[in-house]
């Protein structure tokens, strides 16, 4: 009796063995299949650094705030913004320049450049320091003087223009006096036609 009471129990033993074993093995095969289409997702990442923001305001017929896709050209914004309205300044942007993010694109108007064009053409003469062709004011190299001959361009502003290139280095495109404390959107419209770099 002994004997088989020894064998009962290892028996029942192995039995139990083989139930977990095999509960064990199909919770195992559950979470492998589980985790298999979670690898296969996209990762949120890879497609949040794949756009840019570029802000487009002035002359065109939507202005707003639009995603584009990296590599995107000035030329690509206006079409999102739904093309430059009939008084847009033609050749006030480089439709060919690649989009920075976080850039803002400002059209100005066709009075917008002209009333710059006079005021520019008034004051130009004033100081040959920082002039360029067409008697553009070069915003990295003019001296105070040259700034503010600029309209809506005072000492303060001048100096602000002067001490943000001197802390942050040459400007490297006109849309970044908007960094320049006191140059808003309307301003900086103003100011596009009539400076280079």
């Amino acid at each position: 009796m002994a004997g088989t009471d020894a064998r009962w129990r290892l028996g029942a033993g192995a039995a139990v063995l083989l139930v977990l074993g095999a509960v064990a093995g199909g919770v195992a095969q559950r979470m492998v299949a589980d985790a298999q289409p979670d690898a296969m997702l996209p990762s949120p990442v890879a497609t949040a650094t794949a756009d840019l923001v570029v802000d487009v305001q002035g002359a065109v017929d939507r202005p707003g705030v639009y995603r584009l896709p990296q590599g995107s050209r000035v030329l690509d914004a206006l079409a999102r913004a739904g093309g430059t309205g009939d008084d847009a300044a033609a050749g006030a942007l480089n439709l060919a320049r690649t989009l920075v993010d976080g850039e803002q694109l400002i059209v100005p108007t066709l009075d917008e450049q002209a009333a710059a064009s006079e005021a520019a053409a008034a004051g130009g003469g004033t100081s040959g320091v920082g002039t360029g062709p067409g008697g553009l004011v070069s915003i990295n190299r003019a001296d105070q003087a040259a700034l503010e001959a600029l309209p809506r361009v005072g000492p303060s502003l001048a100096m602000a223009i002067i001490a943000h290139r001197d802390e942050q280095g040459p400007f490297t495109d006109i849309a970044q006096l908007d960094d320049v404390s006191g140059i808003g959107p309307a301003l900086l419209a103003t100011l596009t036609p009539l400076v280079t770099l």
